[in-house]
């Protein structure tokens, strides 16, 4: 193999730069640079260069991922929880003494967490955030950023509850989901607070919910994604006083990518909006490349510079409240993540950092779009990575499946497929039924499928790979996390023959189990999605459907080689998920490697423990599969 081996640490240490943002003000960016071992929040002037920031925030237990700029230019907020127990605080720095610890803004009890915070413009010095106090509700709060006082701002009436706001922070819409998982959509008076009803949504082809839910900021109409009368998803507005439905966005054949309002702090937005008038300028639709479809003519011609910068596509946006200047990140297989800041004056433009700049583009794998039909004819989408310079012949392949399972895997830099890629092997990545993205009768032609077509649909996926030449089909891997590593412990129980080693990466083992555990606010949101798909585990009759879907009940059939990795935080697959799979297999005594982070939670986050647990994945995969070590 003509290409050098990277060392894991260039894959999965913190990026050297990453999540760039402009103040409002247009006078300083922050983002996010390793310090104390940690990622943390670093401020320079516009013009300054790294070696001139000033490091803000000093966490050195856990990364911060997420954090927002004030109006007020002196305080800068930042999200965190401890060790992955995502019960998330709202902290606030002082820019004007960066060396003082950070402020909770945000004490409450365990099991409570901040949803989200976003500006109050009717409100300089306030920010409106969103917790659950009260554990079942999730209501909103209004804190003075400077003096720490909370005030509620407004209080859910029933469990499963949505007031919308508009700009200036008054209920606009309300959303109320009912037991069969129906969303009734209400416009709310403004004098009286009464609710009119404007339209029902809502069923299996919402597993997540609606999303997205942006009111205008003019308050008269609400955008969200809907199927109407098609298969694929559009972006809609639903006007507050007739109910009226207009199509902003829509795509023939591509849906609109709901990722990155489900994980907005780590992934790419469904739509762009405006920091100066707060209107939605584009929206990103699914296909074999992420697609940016523009809707204000005024931020045309901002996408035309922004796109001069870059041969990969718009990632993450940000810009002043002027419109002059703006932070870009750009999507790319290859060439991940590079930003650029750009004056949309003077058209000039200056790259401001590679997140990975030791890494080559020659060395990493292109990701390919390909698509082949399933058994019963559902059209699949996948990627497929092989690896640089070698004849992609009788490869040993990795199915890496992804987590959700109500996601899509898309194409981009993707650190575990390009660390595979590089040590041999091919990397196949299905969207198997029931991930979102690629429209409707996708989606829920995963209903009841879980263990059964869904599993097959990666099982199709890998044959299509060893008919096509490009795999092995004695060194077949399959690797995933979340519902992943679920799917991974499926493929060594329903097909125990198939694979020749997997990892499960804090996988589902008990489905019952896992649904009773998690956390009470999440129950309303549920019906459309895992109590329509899988069932209610209060059901007996649907619990002992579970029992026959899960690994943990077919546990007795795994000879497959397998390793296990959980984080002991873990508050959505709590460890018992994999304690058990482990003391059912070393019962009988099949060997498990089994690893157990004591400071992460639902997925390894630290960089230590990320680079402990892709060592061990390197070793796994080439004992049984064959691919190459480090530095060999």
């Amino acid at each position: 193999m003509g290409t050098p081996v990277i060392d894991v640490e260039e894959f999965f240490a913190d990026p050297e730069f990453a999540a760039a943002t402009i103040a409002p003000d247009g006078t300083r960016i922050a983002y996010l640079a390793p310090a104390h071992g940690r990622r943390n929040v670093w401020v320079r002037g516009l013009d300054e260069e790294h070696a001139d920031a000033v490091c803000v925030t000093h966490d050195a237990r856990r990364g911060i991922t997420t954090y927002y700029w004030t109006d007020d230019s002196r305080w800068l907020l930042y999200l965190q929880d401890i060790d992955g127990n995502e019960d998330w605080h709202l902290y606030r720095v002082d820019l004007d003494a960066p060396g003082e610890p950070a402020v909770d803004l945000t004490p409450m009890a365990p099991g409570s967490r901040v949803f989200g915070a976003e500006p109050l413009p009717s409100s300089p010095s306030s920010v409106l955030v969103w917790m659950n106090r009260r554990p079942t509700f999730i209501d909103a709060f209004r804190i003075d950023v400077a003096t720490g006082e909370t005030t509620v701002h407004h209080e859910q009436a029933h469990p499963g509850d949505s007031v919308l706001l508009d700009r200036d922070g008054e209920p606009a819409f309300a959303i109320r989901i009912s037991g069969d998982g129906t969303l009734e959509f209400s416009a709310i008076d403004p004098a009286t607070g009464d609710r009119r009803p404007l339209r029902s949504m809502g069923g299996a082809e919402y597993p997540v919910g609606v999303q997205p839910q942006v009111v205008t900021p003019d308050g008269t109409g609400l955008l969200v994604g809907a199927y109407q009368d098609a298969d694929d998803l559009r972006l809609i507005r639903i006007d507050r006083e007739t109910g009226a439905e207009t199509v902003v966005a829509a795509v023939e054949g591509h849906s609109l990518d709901i990722m990155g309002t489900m994980a907005p702090d780590v992934l790419p937005p469904t739509v762009f909006t405006s920091g100066r008038t707060g209107e939605v300028v584009a929206a990103r639709f699914v296909g074999d490349r992420p697609r940016i479809e523009v809707l204000d003519p005024d931020f045309a011609e901002v996408y035309a510079g922004l796109s001069t910068l870059s041969d990969g596509v718009l990632g993450t946006l940000s810009s002043d409240e002027s419109g002059r200047w703006w932070i870009a990140s750009f999507i790319d297989d290859r060439n991940p993540g590079v930003t650029w800041l750009y004056d949309h004056v003077s058209k000039a433009s200056r790259l401001l950092f590679r997140p990975y700049p030791r890494l080559s583009a020659a060395d990493l794998a292109p990701m390919t779009a390909v698509g082949f039909p399933a058994r019963d004819g559902l059209p699949l989408h996948a990627f497929l990575t092989l690896p640089v310079g070698v004849e992609p012949e009788r490869l040993p392949l990795v199915l890496m499946v992804h987590g959700g399972p109500w996601s899509h895997d898309t194409w981009e830099y993707n650190p575990q497929a390009q660390f595979l890629a590089n040590r041999g092997y091919a990397v196949l990545q299905v969207n198997f039924r029931g991930s979102t993205g690629y429209g409707r009768r996708h989606t829920t032609a995963a209903i009841g499928e879980f263990a059964g077509a869904m599993h097959d649909d990666l099982i199709d996926a890998a044959d299509w790979a060893i008919g096509k030449g490009y795999a092995d089909p004695a060194r077949i891997g399959i690797f995933g996390g979340s519902y992943g590593g679920y799917a991974a412990l499926v493929g060594i129980t329903v097909t125990p023959d198939y694979f020749a080693a997997a990892v499960d990466y804090v996988g589902i083992s008990d489905l019952a189990s896992f649904l009773r555990a998690l956390p009470p606010f999440t129950r309303p949101y549920n019906a459309n999605g895992w109590y329509r798909y899988v069932g209610d585990p209060d059901n007996p009759a649907e619990e002992a459907d579970m029992l026959t879907r899960s690994p943990l009940g077919m546990a007795d059939r795994i000879r497959t080689p397998l390793l296990v990795a959980q984080g002991a935080n873990d508050v959505r697959v709590p460890q018992a998920q994999s304690d058990d799979i482990v003391a059912s297999l070393r019962d009988r005594g099949i060997p498990v490697e089994y690893l157990v982070a004591e400071d992460e939670g639902h997925g390894f986050d630290n960089p230590a423990n990320q680079i402990r647990l892709y060592r061990a994945i390197e070793e796994h995969f080439a004992t049984h599969l064959g691919g190459r070590r480090g530095g060999s």
